[in-house]
């Protein structure tokens, strides 16, 4: 009774603040499951955190009248979360991905709007979430989409496999008001319907050998606003409306890429961003593909042999010529034979690398012994020159004038591939010492790029890389091949123009009062073994026959094993 008192004399106010309290914390006990709330500004990002099997409802009050639509999205580093209009997900009003999104269209005197964020991982999800308004004038991302689930789909769709990554979305439509029809998509192709709208395709690379959700979390952010992507990313190309709403890219495994389509309507000069998407080629949660066990065990030894058999040519290729030849034979070899096997069986990664490895040492091994018999300069010269200018064509291509449309079509690449090749292989003949000591400074640097590559992501590999790529996708010819240049690209081009001019300089100062090229060796081999035969002076005139020496080798070896006889007497007797 004295409690109930008590209660009496609380202020009214004070006991409805508690039942209010109560109520809520009861709740909450009860059904964890039940989403919790935040409440957004329109055009921000902000910072979400959803743990494990939880959803968040996002609240956006006072949404200005002239705002016609939003588009909603959030964004992780490669965990999937559900966005969806609706506290229950339906297949039509959801959309689910590490970076995915929405597009809302409101209603007559709307002004707030709720949609929610749902994470099924068993782990705690973190990313960024915002809603960025458009006015009635701005044209509708996915507006005329025939392809995806989604009536009205911003979203941007990424695929890749090992050669090039696939870029889909759907077309935009022209903006309209709230409470107006939505203009039709392919009744009419005039100036008033979306035919006249254009697509800008933008990349931005994320900062290399930098894996980290921090750092994508922060780049993210300048992939999102028209402005922004305009500002920091690169334009790649631009489409029309009756262009196929698809591109490629090359693949670069473990290199952090986000792409935007930035759609704009020239007759109201407005502009959309699509939902942003982006892709490591790669995966973060599983032991295939996995981004932090990128180098193959198998890579790292076979690049490491090589690129240290190049470091040997770089300074010392030319002094040392069977090892020029067997470096240049094993690398042409190799790569041929890669190709080969690769365009003609389904062998894994690791047996087709090391086959190739074998091919290659057989290929060396045969291109000394040639020399070794025939002594031919211009025909050894013929596959330093193919060699080296198959490293100049793939340089050549590597920079801008690569990207050319010209040079999309096959037949206009390889043209002028084969072209650069021979004219160096025909001067390779020509100067044939000069140009002997610049392949091998050039190729046996490059040999060592190539070496740090399997430890450390650099784009330089990227120079023969595309070209293989090439050879082996009939499809990477559309791709374009952009890569990232940055702070660690400018090391490496600085180790690989130091390596190489200095290997250069070191071997023309060695061959200064050298011959061009050594003797003919099995010239060499058949006077010595003239003389050996004639001159009795000769200390190797008295050396036995190579087959007697073998056999005195193998009775020495044997004699090893045999019991040694007692000590005696090893003098006749007297008689």
């Amino acid at each position: 009774m004295a409690y109930i008192l008590g209660a009496e004399q609380v202020p009214k106010l004070f006991l409805k603040f508690l039942v209010l309290f109560v109520i809520t914390f009861c709740n909450g006990a009860v059904d964890p499951t039940s989403p919790g709330s935040a409440e957004f500004a329109l055009g921000e990002f902000q910072n979400v955190s959803l743990k494990a099997n939880t959803s968040l409802g996002a609240h956006l009050p006072s949404i200005p009248p002239n705002i016609s639509f939003i588009i909603v999205q959030m964004h992780t580093h490669y965990l999937n979360v559900t966005v969806s209009i609706s506290e229950l997900p339906a297949t039509n009003s959801s959309k689910t991905g590490d970076g995915s999104g929405l597009f809302y269209r409101l209603g007559e005197g709307q002004n707030k709007l709720t949609w929610y964020m749902e994470s099924l991982n068993l782990k705690k999800v973190s990313g960024l979430a915002a809603a960025l308004p458009y006015t009635e004038n701005d044209p509708v991302p996915g507006g005329c989409n025939l392809e995806f689930s989604l009536e009205t789909d911003p979203n941007i769709y990424l695929k890749y496999n090992i050669y090039e990554t696939v870029l889909q979305f759907a077309p935009a439509n022209v903006g309209y008001g709230r409470g107006k029809p939505e203009p039709t998509c392919d009744v009419s192709t005039d100036e008033d319907s979306r035919w006249r709208l254009q697509y800008d395709i933008h990349q931005y690379f994320i900062p290399e050998n930098d894996l980290s959700e921090n750092t994508f979390l922060q780049h993210l952010q300048k992939m999102t606003d028209v402005k922004q992507i305009r500002l920091n990313s690169k334009k790649i190309a631009t489409l029309t409306s009756r262009d196929k709403t698809l591109m490629l890219f090359s693949t670069i495994p473990g290199q952090g890429v986000i792409y935007n389509i930035i759609v704009w309507d020239p007759v109201l000069n407005t502009s959309t961003a699509y939902i942003p998407a982006h892709t490591y080629a790669c995966t973060f949660d599983g032991t295939v593909n996995s981004c932090y066990l990128l180098g193959k065990i198998s890579s790292k030894i076979f690049f490491t042999l090589t690129a240290l058999l190049g470091l040997f040519v770089c300074f010392l290729g030319h002094r040392f010529f069977k090892v020029e030849l067997f470096f240049v034979g094993f690398i042409f070899v190799a790569f041929l034979f890669f190709i080969l096997i690769t365009k003609t069986t389904d062998m894994i990664y690791d047996g087709r690398l090391w086959l190739s490895a074998v091919a290659g040492v057989v290929g060396g091994g045969m291109l000394v012994l040639f020399w070794w018999r025939f002594g031919s300069v211009v025909f050894c010269m013929l596959f330093v020159g193919l060699t080296f200018g198959f490293m100049l064509s793939s340089i050549i291509l590597f920079t801008p004038l690569g990207e050319l449309i010209f040079f999309r079509d096959d037949i206009g690449f390889w043209v002028l591939f084969s072209c650069i090749m021979v004219v160096v292989a025909a001067v390779n003949i020509i100067w044939s010492k000069v140009l002997s000591i610049i392949a091998c400074g050039i190729l046996g640097s490059y040999a060592v790029v190539i070496g740090i590559y399997s430890y450390m992501y650099t784009s330089m590999s990227y120079i023969t890389l595309n070209v293989l790529k090439r050879l082996l996708s009939r499809n990477f010819r559309k791709a374009y091949t952009k890569v990232p240049f940055q702070d660690f690209d400018y090391v490496i081009i600085a180790i690989w123009v130091f390596l190489a001019f200095s290997g250069i300089l070191l071997q023309f100062h060695l061959q200064k009062q050298q011959p061009d090229f050594p003797p003919n060796p099995y010239e060499v081999w058949i006077q010595d073994r003239q003389r050996r035969s004639t001159n009795i002076l000769d200390p190797s005139h008295h050396v036995p026959p190579l087959r007697e020496r073998i056999q005195k080798k193998f009775t020495q070896l044997g004699n090893i094993f045999q019991k040694e006889q007692p000590a005696g007497e090893r003098t006749p007797l007297l008689m």
